[in-house]
C-alpha cells in the first residue's frame, strides 16, 4: 500500500514494486485529472501493470480514518494480505507562524503526522502477520538546531511527528517483527512539490524520485526484525547496498545540487 501515489515519490515507489511483479494498492486523492497536477490513481494504476505489477486504485483522503479502514478492507479483500505500507502521502507550506493559516496548520498535521497513525494503526493487524512487514515512512531525521524550526514551524511540527511515531511505533512493534523506518532525501527531489518552495529550487538541481523509490525498495526488502528504528537518508541506504555512483539520478548533470530541507546545512 503507498499513500499519495498518484504522483512524484509516491509514483516512482509504486512502480519500483511493479517490476518485482508486487501486488500495489495507490491510494490518493487524485481519481481524476487534476488540472495543474499530472497523474491520476487510474494513470498510475495502468503503469503499474505495464510495469508487471497488479494494480489497486482507491481514491482516499488519508485524514479520514473511516475511508482508511475502508481501503485497507479492500486491499485485505483483493489481495488477501498487507504486507508493505509506505506512508508517502504529504502536505507542505514552508511559512512562519504569522504567514500559516490554522486552516493549513491542520491541513499539514492531517495528511503528515496524524494520516502516518491513521494508516499504520489501519494496517497493523494485517501486518502482524505478514512474513517480513514493513512500514516506511517519508520523513526527516530529527534535528534541533532552530535553522529548522524558526521559519517554518509547523511544516516541521508535522514531518517530525511522523518521525516520532516511527520511532516509536518501532519499539512497541519490535516483538511482533514490524518493521518501522522512516526515509528521506539528502537532496531536493523533482516533483510537483516544487512549486511550494516559492522558486527557490529549480527542477535541473534536483534528483529524479527515482532514487528515493530505489533506496524504498532496498529498506521493504530487508529482514523486518534486524532494520527497524531507524531515520535514513536515501543515499546512506544505497550506499549500504554498494551503490555509490548517483550521476544517472541527476535532472542535470551540469547543475548543483540542491540539499533537502532537514539535511546539512540546508
Amino acid at each position: 500500500m503507498v499513500t499519495g501515489a498518484s504522483r512524484g515519490i509516491g509514483r516512482a515507489i509504486a512502480l519500483r514494486a511493479a517490476r518485482d511483479g508486487a501486488n500495489v494498492a495507490i491510494l490518493a486523492k487524485t481519481h481524476e485529472p487534476h488540472p495543474k497536477l499530472p497523474g491520476t490513481i487510474h494513470s498510475v494504476a495502468a503503469e503499474v501493470e505495464a510495469a508487471g505489477g497488479i494494480a489497486l486504485p482507491i481514491a482516499v483522503d488519508v485524514r479520514d480514518a473511516g475511508r482508511v479502514e475502508a481501503a485497507v478492507a479492500r486491499v485485505v479483500e483483493t489481495f488477501g494480505a498487507v504486507d508493505v505500507l509506505v506512508n508517502n502521502a504529504g502536505a507542505i507550506r514552508l511559512t512562519g507562524t504569522l504567514e500559516t493559516p490554522v486552516e493549513r496548520f491542520d491541513l499539514m498535521w492531517g495528511v503528515n503526522a496524524r494520516a502516518t497513525f491513521v494508516c499504520s494503526r489501519a494496517c497493523l493487524p494485517h501486518l502482524r502477520r505478514a512474513a517480513n512487514p514493513h512500514v516506511l515512512t517519508l520523513s526527516p531525521p530529527i534535528s534541533l538546531d532552530p535553522r529548522w524550526l524558526a521559519p517554518h514551524g509547523a511544516y516541521t511540527l508535522s514531518k517530525y511527528g511522523m518521525s516520532l511515531l516511527v520511532l516509536g511505533m518501532a519499539a512497541e512493534f519490535a516483538p511482533d517483527g514490524v518493521a518501522f523506518n522512516a526515509l528521506w532525501p539528502r537532496t531536493v527531489i523533482a516533483t510537483a512539490a516544487l512549486s511550494m518552495l516559492g522558486g527557490l529550487v529549480r527542477p535541473e538541481s534536483c534528483r529524479s524520485p527515482e532514487i528515493v523509490s530505489d533506496a524504498a525498495h532496498a529498506i521493504v526488502t530487508r529482514d523486518s526484525r534486524s532494520f527497524t528504528g531507524r531515520l535514513v537518508l536515501d543515499e546512506e541506504v544505497l550506499a549500504e547496498e554498494g551503490i555509490r555512483d548517483f550521476e544517472h539520478y541527476r535532472v542535470d548533470p551540469e547543475s548543483a545540487l540542491a540539499t533537502d530541507l532537514f539535511v546539512g546545512e540546508g
